[in-house]
């Protein structure tokens, strides 16, 4: 890694946005040397009908329980208590679809239609403690089943729309949900996706669901099962409605959000609704210090944890108003989220480096073609960033003006926990770094055998110290919870590789697993894939490694062109004298294969596991969530190309 203080970029931003770095480290001090006082005041953020009887209790770790005995309401926080102060007509949602159709909803607006879902779930037999799972689109029925679910109670497992029938099924047969919330289709980059249609065949696979409820989102014509499936608008009351917000204790699940490994079955982390709501009003205010009429937009899936976290439940419990987009973001053209920016003048931006460099492949014309003053923060989310992509980020979207708040977290930690903090003191930024920790978290750099490493070293990234956030288990499975995340150093193990230079600041170098041992050198891909980005011909790569009777591993990747690059062997042998340059030969790539796509989740995710499977001839597993799986044959057509050419 280059010398640290050559990556330092002072932002000429207003005064509040640099308040000393004294300023954080009294505050970050303050809650881990103080952590009852601490969270007595921080956790007002939100409103509880009873106070807790104990902050923390640590007393069976790692089940840690916070606010013990607090009695609060997620749906009441994120609706109720802006009713009653003066937000009722403030706008909470403005849903853009990719064709262009938008749906405005208010704050009143969004708590009637709450409330009216919410009689339907009771008038179906769905009380407190029930699990349900939701399988929607990014339509505004999303956030309010959530929130309707989370209003009787009932802890929702959403399952990401982009996943097939035996991924709905197996989510389904862990949580032994009662009801199914689905639609009968939606758009995706112009194509008809039949939801209703999938979930009918996981059904197939499963015993425990009663009830489906189907939302018309396209008018597509669809099979409904008599005496199971019901048509959402059939089912809301007429006339004016009101639930009570039922009273959860502060450690009752708000929800199970499955996270897939590449070997074994997802792992249902189940979240808190007391610890869990404070962390993320928490965390949101204190990295991206938003105001009251600021229009924030997370450009994620609600499907997957930043969009449970930061497109629902944070911007509502701060009384924001968001963007939500159902589309991609390329469609109808790669202008498409400038163009969204553009004319809802959003101010805070928030989106996956992967999205960036999907859009840097499409140069600077499209983002110059529209006017993008308004933001005024943006923000990355979901892997590391490459400080090549973070510069254009910053240059070419931020006008070299606004911060980027560089988000590290987990879906088992709830909510950021590195990350720079416009609140608390905004450090000078290094493009690619994600700063520091958030209050409460204690993050250490572990060798192998559970020692801290010296600065500037490679390690295993442990968060130390419990957090309000943290997830409360796994479903069904205690024993597993412990094992994979707390047995191998007595604290929490992200599975991250991770490093901290002389300043202080945390590094991310992607996953344990993805370190290749190359002649007996620990190389992470992360550091390759970031040389070879930064050349000007390159919008995207992945980087693994491959068995090397020699070297233990050979260092494989696969490269997207930015457009306008001819594909030709004089690029290849260019990639490789610029590695060369920039880290030196031992990370020179063995072979590098150039292809119009990588394979991607919906989400934006380079699916690197697919591309290794692919490559190594294996069976790539579960890829129902690809967005593009035609990326899949177009690597295994690269590899037979080589292979032909070798011949000759």
């Amino acid at each position: 890694m280059e010398d640290a203080s050559d990556r330092i970029i002072s932002l000429p931003v207003e005064d509040r946005y640099h308040t000393a770095l004294q300023s954080y480290k009294k505050i970050y001090n303050e809650s881990i040397e103080e952590p009852v006082s601490f969270w007595e005041r921080e956790a007002n953020v939100i409103d509880w009908f009873r106070k807790w009887e104990k902050v923390l209790d640590d007393s069976n770790p790692p089940f840690y329980r916070w606010f013990v005995s607090g009695k609060l309401n997620a749906s009441y926080n994120a609706l109720d208590r802006h009713i009653q102060t003066g937000k009722r007509n403030k706008v909470a949602f403005i849903w853009v679809a990719e064709n262009g159709d938008e749906k405005i909803v208010s704050y009143d607006g969004l708590y009637y239609r709450v409330n009216k879902f919410a009689k339907a779930l009771l008038d179906l037999g769905i009380k407190k403690g029930d699990r349900i799972i939701i399988y929607l689109p990014m339509i505004l029925e999303a956030p309010i089943a959530m929130l309707a679910a989370s209003r009787i109670g009932a802890a929702f497992s959403f399952v990401f729309a982009g996943f097939g029938p035996s991924a709905i099924a197996e989510r389904i047969n862990d949580s032994k949900a009662k009801l199914v919330i689905t639609a009968d289709g939606s758009y995706r980059a112009g194509k008809v996706i039949k939801l209703k249609e999938i979930v009918d065949s996981a059904i197939a696979e499963t015993s425990s669901v009663t009830t489906v409820i189907v939302a018309k989102r396209i008018g597509l014509e669809v099979q409904m099962q008599e005496g199971r499936d019901l048509w959402w608008d059939d089912l809301i009351p007429r006339g004016s409605t009101y639930v009570r917000p039922e009273e959860m204790d502060a450690n009752d699940p708000l929800f199970i959000l499955y996270t897939s490994g590449t070997t074994g079955k997802p792992k249902g982390v189940v979240h808190s609704t007391g610890g869990y709501s404070v962390w993320v009003a928490n965390t949101m205010k204190w990295a991206f210090d938003p105001k009251d009429d600021d229009r924030w937009w997370c450009a994620a899936d609600i499907g997957w944890i930043t969009g449970h976290s930061y497109i629902v439940f944070a911007p509502l419990f701060l009384g924001l108003t968001s963007i939500i987009y159902e589309g991609a973001i390329t469609y109808p053209a790669p202008d498409r989220l400038w163009e969204i920016v553009e004319k809802y003048r959003v101010n805070l931006f928030y989106t996956s480096p992967t999205a960036i460099r999907t859009l840097i492949r499409y140069g600077k014309k499209y983002p110059e073609d529209h006017d993008l003053k308004s933001l005024r923060v943006l923000g990355t989310v979901g892997e590391p960033i490459n400080p090549a992509v973070w510069k254009w980020y910053f240059e070419v979207i931020g006008g070299s003006r606004t911060p980027i708040i560089d988000t590290y977290w987990q879906t088992e930690t709830g909510g950021f926990v590195l990350s720079p903090s416009i609140a608390l003191g905004l450090a000078p930024l290094k493009p690619g770094s994600a700063t520091f920790p958030m209050p409460g978290i204690v993050p250490k750099i572990l060798d192998e055998n559970g020692n801290e490493v010296k600065d500037g070293k490679k390690g295993f990234l442990v968060l130390n110290k419990p957090w309000p956030g943290m997830f409360l288990t796994l479903n069904n499975e205690p024993d597993r919870f412990k094992e994979v995340y707390f047995n191998r150093f007595n604290a929490y193990y992200s599975g991250d590789y991770a490093v901290k230079d002389n300043d202080g600041y945390f590094w991310l170098l992607g996953r344990a697993d993805e370190i290749l041992k190359v002649s007996g050198h620990r190389l992470g891909t992360i550091e390759i894939e970031d040389a070879i980005i930064s050349s000007n011909d390159v919008a995207e790569v992945a980087v693994f490694g491959r068995p090397d009777e020699v070297k233990g591993e050979a260092i494989i990747a696969f490269v997207v062109l930015k457009q306008g690059f001819d594909i030709s062997g004089d690029i290849i042998y260019s990639l490789r004298q610029h590695v060369r340059e920039t880290l030196g030969p031992i990370y020179v790539p063995d072979e590098i294969h150039l292809v119009n796509a990588l394979p991607k989740t919906r989400s934006g995710k380079i699916m690197r596991r697919v591309v290794k499977a692919v490559f190594l001839n294996e069976v790539p597993g579960d890829i129902s969530t690809l967005e593009n799986s035609a990326s899949v044959e177009e690597i295994r057509q690269a590899i037979e190309l080589v292979k032909k050419e070798a011949l000759r």
